[in-house]
């Protein structure tokens, strides 16, 4: 297939590689959410806070994800030359949407509006989605007929899709406040690694699934069950603690963000141990997530601010302020507005599978992962839709693409017109769009040397590699003190983490979710390492995130 297969590009423009979210392979229906989702809520994201661009879009090429920042200006054109930066200079400051950005952006610097979203967050937007997610959650699909299945799974496409667009929107507002913090620490000459520390327990939401781990594990009277089963047969209050637990996880894709992940429910091993392994952790922090105090990272942040100039420490509280505060709506962003709608729909996906099987429509349940969005609405309904061979080809198909190396860009690159040329709001804003993607692990930095990346902790960690074709396989087989090896993490991983001794990812940044998972949960990190997938399972190895690295020692 490497000899055959075409890598154009998907549109207009410059695109690069990202696998931080989606490593390849990618299902019809997560195609769907990432590219509309994406292009609308990003979109939407820019006109609101003044970005000088028109959106983020994604494209899938063969089953990978690459991006492009979409110019406000011939979005539909490739860039070859640039006028001279006098000529942009004018342009950007005549040109009526410019105009316009530039009061936006004007109006955002001085008067960050990430706090009022991040209220809105708690009191309405949360407390709207966590309802509606519970409501699909609540029905038994077994008990459905076939037709209010399929209306089911069309009430669940459309919820995704507008939940998909919120996420991104919301991510203008979190990530954009802490990506604001990183360009001012940067700019005190300050290194990323050293500035996030300022960030720990900022995140009250990644801490949860370990507190209630440890509760559930306290209610157990000393016993040690074999199964879920056992855990709620050990007390009324651990069968309720783990009740309680499992009600909003249960259904929330965790190994991954495609539905060919699987989701909380599916793994009680995984749960179990967990709930053996668990322990507190260190205190955490309750009520104002902006300044320092016992147990939110007052030590770290007071280290960092030593490092700021005297005369910028005052803005280097402000900025900082803001970043601890959108830091745990962007930490349950994902797994509440992403990961668990889509884990609904694998849910729903799979019940029809089993009856497309029953009735000689698809080979195995799994097979129904593969059909798009209008396949679902408008032909399975009517007993129309692929084949059974059609389905299984599919599968096949996007498998086997998933081992193929892609193209690290495609299309001509593109001249990034100059900062200066650009009024000083709309700049800062471009810093820092291009510096969020950077330290997100969305952009093309490569480390020279495979085996090294970005380092969270303090203290090496020595142990034996759990690495798989595929992150369920090595959750799955991940004992106690294992490295988990993966591609990349998602935000719901901390479900799974309680068992892991430490993490090395291939892909990702300092702005991550495998790095705040791991500074979060106080676990040793090397994210972004391009070879970690190619440590040898079950070797025993050094994570060193002082250095940054790991090493191989037997």
């Amino acid at each position: 297939m490497t000899d055959t297969t075409t890598w154009e590009a998907p549109g207009p423009g410059h695109w690069e590689l990202d696998r931080s979210h989606y490593p390849g392979g990618t299902t019809p229906i997560s195609i769907w959410l990432m590219e509309l989702g994406m292009e609308r809520g990003m979109a939407r994201m820019a006109e609101d806070l003044g970005a000088p661009i028109s959106t983020l879009r994604a494209r899938f090429v063969n089953g990978f994800m690459y991006t492009r920042l979409v110019p406000l200006v011939g979005a539909d054109k490739t860039t070859t030359k640039l006028p001279p930066t006098i000529v942009l200079k004018i342009a950007a400051r005549l040109h009526p949407e410019f105009r316009r950005r530039t009061r936006t952006a004007t109006a955002n610097l001085a008067h960050p509006p990430g706090p009022a979203v991040v209220r809105r967050w708690e009191t309405e937007l949360k407390p709207e989605i966590v309802t509606k997610n519970r409501a699909f959650d609540s029905v038994t699909l077994a008990a459905l007929a076939d037709a209010a299945l399929i209306e089911h799974l069309r009430a669940l496409l459309d919820h995704a899709l507008a939940m998909s667009e919120l996420h991104f929107w919301l991510h203008g507002y979190d990530t954009g406040a802490v990506a604001r913090y990183i360009v001012f620490t940067k700019a005190a000459g300050i290194p990323t690694s050293v500035a996030v520390t300022a960030l720990a327990g900022a995140s009250p939401s990644t801490h949860a699934p370990r507190q209630e781990l440890a509760a559930i594990r306290g209610a157990l009277a000393g016993r040690q069950p074999g199964s879920l089963d056992e855990v709620r047969a050990a007390s009324p209050s651990a069968a309720a603690l783990l009740d309680t637990y499992l009600a909003d996880r249960a259904s929330t894709l965790v190994t991954r963000y495609d539905i060919d992940g699987l989701t909380l429910g599916e793994l009680p091993e995984t749960v179990l141990a967990s709930i053996l392994q668990a322990d507190d952790g260190p205190d955490q922090p309750s009520g104002n997530r902006g300044r320092g105090g016992p147990g939110d990272g007052a030590d770290a942040v007071a280290t960092v601010r030593a490092l700021v100039p005297t005369s910028q420490q005052v803005e280097f509280d402000l900025v900082l302020a803001d970043a601890r505060d959108v830091m745990d709506m962007r930490d349950d962003n994902g797994p509440t507005v992403f990961e668990w709608p889509v884990g609904l729909i694998r849910l729903a996906l799979l019940e029809l599978g089993r009856r497309l099987v029953a009735t000689g429509r698809a080979h195995r349940p799994e097979h129904a992962l593969e059909l798009d969005p209008d396949e679902i609405r408008h032909q399975v309904a009517g007993g129309q839709g692929p084949s059974p061979d059609e389905l299984a080809a599919r599968r096949d198909a996007r498998l086997a693409l998933a081992r193929l190396v892609p193209p690290a860009t495609l299309g001509p690159i593109e001249p990034k017109p100059p900062l200066e040329a650009l009024p000083r709001p709309l700049a800062q804003i471009v810093l820092m769009i291009t510096t969020a993607l950077e330290e997100l692990g969305m952009s093309g930095r490569l480390q020279q040397d495979p085996f090294v990346g970005v380092g969270i902790g303090q203290t090496v960690y020595r142990g034996r590699v759990r690495r798989g074709d595929t992150p369920e396989e090595a959750i799955e087989a991940m004992e106690p003190g294992d490295v988990l090896v993966v591609r990349a993490t998602s935000p719901a991983f901390n479900s799974v983490l309680a068992i892991a001794g430490a993490v090395v990812t291939a892909d990702g940044g300092a702005l991550s979710h495998a790095a705040v998972l791991a500074r979060e949960l106080g676990i040793a990190a090397v994210v972004g390492a391009a070879g970690a997938l190619d440590l040898p399972d079950g070797a025993m190895v050094d994570v060193d995130p002082i250095a940054g690295r790991v090493t191989i020692v037997t």
